[in-house]
């Protein structure tokens, strides 16, 4: 470590340069992993933050909410296997909405029905207002970003294409699906949106678009045996089944991959090429005594000095970069995936130096000193 650092100091501006680089291609990797930890955020967020192990869907559904259409009835029949130890259902549906006597069109917001009952474990803790009432059903609960687009507590929501009108009572916190700010409601009053055109329950009582189970150990063969009809999925993949959240998280994970790739051939061109230039300095230390395994650790002290350095500048770039990022901007730093990524390029780093560790093993000190000028 002693000669890394002395190295290190001395050449100051060969291994500043390296690091610029290195620190460069920290940088994008944790702005990609933002980028992609927000946009999953706004697919799924509302999916990922119940409280659920298990959801039940209609069979042949293939885990999506918008392919199922089930009875909440099965909740009785679910709620008979010991290891079940809750279920509540909940329905989706894209819907555009706008404050009460609003008449220009850019006031109309995208957003996402949530139908839950009001007190189960769905219902997501309001930051500000009240929560859902059973017997008022045409109060809801909306996540904290449409306050950014001037709604408030008390506002009126008119529903495009539907009569009734709804109520912020309260707000919730980074909630969102299929990449819309989620409106939590009654699942009755959800039931009247999404099933308003007559014959659409295709017969089914009480429908819903799945139901999301609590417990421990449950056999989700032995449920679909008992219970005709029904598909189950882990919550991941429920998550999975929404529309483009694979895609876009197996993008990310893509340019990720190639960027850590990248970063390995950029240590190892350059410490190889600099390992090459001291093939003389190698070789004189050698023939003085000097081990191939003490040549090699100074390679990669070298290496691990670096890349810690340039991967710290890389995470502070990338918290002062989110800083001044928009609101809008889907960005979301998860400082576990920060340390798993960091920890990554580190080894990917240090795994590249093992180049420049093997030709050192191979240096003749004889030929070597026959260099020296």
């Amino acid at each position: 470590m002693f000669l890394a650092l002395k190295e290190l100091k001395y050449s100051k501006l060969r291994f500043f340069m390296i690091g610029a680089i290195l620190m460069m291609i920290s940088w994008l990797v944790f702005i990609l992993s933002g980028l992609g930890n927000g946009l999953s955020t706004l697919s799924a967020a509302t999916f990922k933050n119940m409280d659920a192990q298990y959801v039940v869907f209609e069979d042949d559904a293939r885990h999506s909410m918008l392919r199922s259409v089930i009875s909440a009835d099965l909740i009785d029949e679910l709620k008979e296997f010991d290891t079940v130890k809750s279920a509540a259902p909940m329905g989706s549906q894209t819907a555009v909405v706008m404050r009460e006597n609003a008449t220009d069109d850019e006031e109309k917001i995208d957003v996402s029905f949530i139908g839950i009952v009001p007190g189960s474990f769905l219902e997501p803790e309001a930051i500000e207002g009240e929560q859902l009432s059973e017997d008022e059903h045409l109060k809801v609960l909306a996540n904290d970003s449409l306050k950014n687009e001037g709604f408030a507590i008390g506002d009126t929501l008119n529903v495009d294409g539907y009569s009734d009108k709804l109520e912020i009572v309260g707000f919730v916190e980074n909630e969102s699906f299929n990449h819309l700010p989620s409106i939590f409601m009654t699942i009755d009053q959800w039931r009247n949106f999404y099933f308003a055109a007559p014959g659409s329950t295709m017969g089914i009582d009480n429908p819903v678009n799945a139901i999301m189970l609590q417990g421990e150990n449950i056999d989700p063969e032995a449920i679909e045996a008992k219970i005709d009809g029904i598909e189950m999925a882990t919550k991941q993949e429920a998550i999975n089944g929404i529309p483009g959240y694979k895609e876009e998280n197996g993008t990310i994970m893509l340019m990720l991959s190639f960027l850590a790739i990248i970063s390995a051939f950029v240590v190892t061109v350059f410490f190889y090429v600099l390992t090459l230039q001291k093939t003389n300095q190698f070789g004189v230390m050698k023939a003085i005594g000097a081990s191939n395994r003490f040549l090699g650790r100074t390679v990669v002290a070298q290496v691990f000095v670096l890349s810690v350095i340039s991967i710290g500048a890389g995470i502070l770039l990338t918290y002062g970069t989110a800083a001044i990022f928009p609101d809008s901007m889907p960005f979301a730093l998860d400082p576990m995936l920060v340390a798993v990524y960091a920890i990554a390029l580190l080894i990917v780093s240090i795994l590249s130096s093992l180049l420049s560790v093997r030709r050192i093993s191979k240096i003749d000190p004889l030929e070597a000193i026959g260099r020296v000028e």
